[in-house]
């Protein structure tokens, strides 16, 4: 693995674990050049799974693009990186279990929807202010309601 600091191809692990939801193991290394410490993530080879976007053409699913999305919904959030990293696999394991080859990115849209409303309601607002493409105050308002509603249920 080479440092991202000096290039140099030479370190060594310094602690290994399981990520919590067992998909991953994160290794903090320290390159033996010039003693840089750095955290890699080693995952399964998935199975690549082709998104249908909205004008049809098709790219290969990309976990980094989903967890950049993610990282600017929860932008100043109490949020850890952790989370977002749960939040990805949740939906990368829904994406695998239920579509073959090819998935809508609606499809995608609507899953980090159903989390992050769970995990944040700023981030999900956030979220589906771009995700849906709001024109004005009337639709941040329409997508408040349900949530205003379920407080006042509790």
């Amino acid at each position: 693995m080479k440092c991202p600091r000096c290039q140099i191809d030479n370190d060594r692990v310094i602690d290994t674990r399981s990520s919590e939801d067992g998909s991953a193991v994160r290794r903090r290394r320290e390159c033996l050049g010039c003693k840089h410490r750095f955290t890699t993530f080693e995952r399964i080879e998935r199975l690549t799974i082709r998104v249908i976007k909205k004008d049809q053409t098709r790219e290969p699913f990309d976990h980094d693009k989903l967890k950049r999305g993610l990282e600017k919904a929860c932008w100043k959030r109490p949020i850890s990186d952790a989370e977002i990293e749960r939040v990805v696999a949740a939906v990368e394991s829904e994406l695998e279990s239920n579509f073959q080859t090819e998935v809508e990115s609606r499809h995608i849209g609507e899953l980090l929807m159903q989390q992050l409303r769970d995990l944040d309601e700023v981030a999900y607002v956030r979220f589906a202010s771009v995700y849906r493409q709001f024109k004005d105050a009337r639709d941040f308002v329409s997508e408040l309601r349900p949530i205003l509603k379920d407080r006042r249920e509790l």
